[in-house]
């Protein structure tokens, strides 16, 4: 019986896309089969460097 209570942390430092008028992250495709529709995950933002085109 697999355990659906182990958590695993996936770090991920991004650039913020723009997709119209909204700001985007978006996730690689190289994590993508361990984020299926469906699974719960939280995301937590450090901002580490302001844009400088605002």
């Amino acid at each position: 019986m697999q355990n659906s209570s182990i958590r695993r942390q996936i770090v991920i430092t991004k650039k913020i896309a723009k997709h119209g008028k909204q700001s985007v992250v978006v996730i690689p495709r190289a994590v993508e089969s361990q984020l299926k529709p469906g699974t719960l995950a939280k995301f937590t933002i450090d901002v580490l460097e302001e844009s400088k085109n605002d």
